[in-house]
């Protein structure tokens, strides 16, 4: 093995003069340096936004939801709190209600949902607690009025500050108000806090109660329309759904994940990546068609060597692995380029923030990015496999050369 390293070497560094196919190596090394490095950089940026929207949506969304789907059902959560508490990635649990409501406030009016909680999920389950940025986080009544907790876009449309009474109306039993000329249901509440949760569908869209006015309000009663979950660890959501759904009855329940909830942003991001991936990946696959024009011209400048090589019996087998690994050198020290280029520029963008964007436009300072060490080995693995299957033809084509041929004029 040392042998064949040794002279693949001789035949990749030791150039005595620079000719064509030393131009076409340099060429296949400075290709797959560039396409390894623009597929770490681009892939890291892809990284940092999907865990920058991801960080958006679960701030406010639970980790797993359990959906009552069956309403004339009598749901107690004490019957489950056993089975909960087994499950060991469950952090806390609370059970809410949810709907459409039109809110009233002076000449403002917007169609929005209601969210009863219970107080303390406001920071076991969601963030909203350390998301107020005006007024307090407080659920409770104020001189018998229930408080509640809107986001920063709804309050700049109905153009509202902390302490305005709001006027929530109700569509439960709208069919009674229709056929008995009375009056739909409506609840006054004090704005008591104003959050930004970076999301806009929860800040324009989302309203925060405790969870009996929402209960009253919406019709529910004293019933709940399911329970939200926060787990120890996020990426462990899928088993603890398949864990919750061996007892739980699938015509009573529904179970969801944080994933379900986005399903369709996060498959278009999916296929974003992938696409991005594949175009990319173009870039190492032409760098390997110039490694297998250099090595087949190699082939023919070194026949005579080959030829030498093989009078002295040296195998088929030694012959093919000079030239695989010779390739295969290409292909390494373009790999090795390319992710330090490519962890280099990402390092300059996390630390000094060289492309920065506009925080009041895109929620962030600066192109999001984030390394993993799975996508350097994905990166490195599909560069060397090209590089391989590039080497392996012309390495089988010098493995076939004439002995007889090669050196008889010598």
């Amino acid at each position: 093995m040392r042998f064949e390293t040794f002279i693949a070497k001789r035949y990749l560094i030791s150039k005595h003069k620079v000719n064509f196919i030393t131009i076409i190596s340099f060429l296949s090394i400075a290709g797959i340096t560039i396409g390894v490095a623009a597929l770490i950089v681009v892939l890291s940026v892809f990284n940092g936004f999907g865990s920058l929207v991801t960080s958006f949506f679960v701030s406010f969304d639970p980790d797993v939801r359990i959906q009552i789907i069956n309403p004339d059902l009598n749901f107690h959560i004490s019957d489950y709190r056993n089975q909960f508490e087994e499950i060991k990635d469950i952090k806390s649990y609370s059970p809410f209600v949810s709907g459409k409501v039109l809110a009233v406030l002076g000449r403002e009016t917007q169609v929005i949902n209601l969210k009863g909680i219970t107080e303390n999920s406001g920071e076991t389950i969601y963030d909203i607690k350390k998301n107020i940025m005006f007024g307090k986080y407080n659920l409770s009544e104020s001189d018998g009025i229930p408080r509640v907790l809107i986001g920063l876009r709804l309050a700049d449309r109905l153009e509202s500050l902390i302490g305005d009474t709001l006027t929530l109306i109700s569509p439960s039993g709208i069919e009674n108000v229709i056929t008995e000329t009375s009056l739909p249901k409506m609840q006054t509440f004090i704005v008591g806090g104003i959050y930004n949760s970076n999301n806009n569908e929860y800040d324009a869209n989302y309203i925060f109660c405790a969870l009996q006015p929402a209960q009253s309000l919406l019709g529910y009663n004293t019933r709940i329309q399911g329970i939200d979950f926060r787990l120890n660890n996020s990426r462990e959501s899928n088993s603890v759904k398949e864990k919750l759904t061996r007892f739980l009855d699938k015509n009573n329940f529904a179970v969801y994940t944080w994933y379900d909830f986005h399903r369709e942003l996060y498959t278009v991001m999916q296929i974003e990546r992938w696409t991005a991936y594949i175009i990319l990946s173009l870039i190492i696959a032409v760098a390997s068609f110039n490694i297998l024009g250099s090595l087949s011209m190699s082939v023919i400048e070194k026949k005579r060597d080959i030829g030498i090589l093989r009078s002295m019996g040296t195998e088929e087998k030694s012959i093919i692995r000079i030239f695989m690994f010779e390739g295969l050198f290409i292909g390494l020290l373009g790999t090795v380029l390319g992710s330090i280029l490519g962890y280099f520029i990402c390092f300059l963008q996390l630390a000094y923030k060289i492309y920065p964007l506009d925080p009041t436009q895109y929620k962030m300072d600066a192109l999001p990015m984030e390394l993993r060490v799975s996508d350097f080995f994905f990166i490195a693995g599909v560069s060397m496999l090209l590089s391989f299957l590039a080497a392996l033809f012309p390495a089988r084509r010098a493995a076939k050369v004439n002995q007889i041929e090669a050196i008889k004029w010598e």
